[in-house]
């Protein structure tokens, strides 16, 4: 099991950026697909954005193209979701999730807690 721990969330105001952590202990997250969801209150988990362990491939959604970038810190074992020009909108609860030896667009077998993220004026 891969226990994942998201960091970074909180309070800001729109416009404002925010850059939310993806890490976990014992594993390299180099040998991992990762990808960024949320989940708004009332809303359906979606999918924001993901990273590929085959060749380091990065796809976006819709909800995540244009505003928001990820991108891994090989050192720090840590893959981040920079998230630009926040709109209230983007209030959710993000998740990271991965999955070995696999590519963007299948499952996620491990899951974090989430780290809230509100934009409010």
């Amino acid at each position: 099991q891969v226990q994942l721990v998201e960091s970074g969330g909180g309070l800001v105001q729109p416009g404002d950026s925010l850059r939310l952590s993806c890490t976990a202990s014992g594993y390299t997250l180099d040998d991992y697909t990762i990808g960024w969801f949320r989940q708004a209150p009332g809303k359906e988990r979606e999918e924001i954005s993901c990273i590929s362990s085959i060749d380091g491939s990065t796809y976006y959604t819709n909800s995540g193209k244009c505003r928001f970038t990820i991108f891994r810190d090989y050192d720090k074992n840590t893959v981040y979701l920079q998230m630009n020009s926040l709109k209230p909108e983007d209030t959710a609860v993000y998740y990271c999730a991965a999955e070995e030896d696999t590519d963007c667009g299948d499952e996620f077998a491990y899951w974090g807690q989430g780290t809230q993220v509100t934009v409010s004026s």
